[in-house]
């Protein structure tokens, strides 16, 4: 990670780098196709599924734009390899706890860049965010009724995208429980 973001506390990180809802941008798909073919290479050898995730796969609503890619790893699989190459190629990992890891691409000391990624590594079948993607993508009232809550909650967590992500976890699994 640039040596500047590092030494930033969470708060000015979350300062620098506020919660923004922007209208679809069609290119969202084209980076994340472009992204997948990036991580396929960085990743070759083993055995992945990589998909766009979030709310920048779903058309038609407001999302941060930040493309959400899914990387589905089997369980068996060297996780510290994986992160090795991960970092190799530029990417920030930013947690890592048990089975899964995340990385991030597109964030400066300015702020950030034209293409922002959060790349989610989970065990092969950990995969709820496919199907929350997929029920929005076939119920458009549904998408649009998350976007309002997300609407909602930018005011008070633009700057606290934990506290942010937290407060739609009971919408998140509602949906995902209904899909199911």
């Amino acid at each position: 990670m640039n040596k500047e973001l590092k030494n930033m506390t969470l708060e000015e990180l979350w300062e620098l780098f506020p919660i923004v809802l922007s209208a679809h941008n069609p290119h969202w798909t084209e980076w994340a196709e472009e992204e997948i073919a990036v991580l396929s290479s960085i990743l070759s050898g083993f055995d992945i599924k990589i998909s766009h995730i979030g709310s920048t796969a779903i058309p038609g609503i407001l999302a941060k734009p930040i493309v959400d890619i899914l990387v589905e790893i089997p369980s068996e699989t060297d996780w510290k390899e994986v992160k090795k190459r991960m970092e190799c190629a530029g990417y920030i990992c930013m947690s890592t706890s048990g089975e899964r890891m995340s990385f991030n691409k597109g964030y400066t000391p300015e702020g950030y860049a034209e293409r922002v990624f959060h790349i989610h590594f989970h065990p092969t079948g950990d995969n709820d965010e496919i199907r929350f993607r997929d029920y929005l993508i076939a119920h458009p009232d549904i998408a649009k009724e998350y976007e309002g809550l997300k609407l909602s909650l930018l005011p008070r967590f633009k700057h606290n995208r934990d506290a942010y992500t937290e407060a739609k976890t009971d919408f998140v699994c509602k949906i995902n429980a209904m899909a199911k």
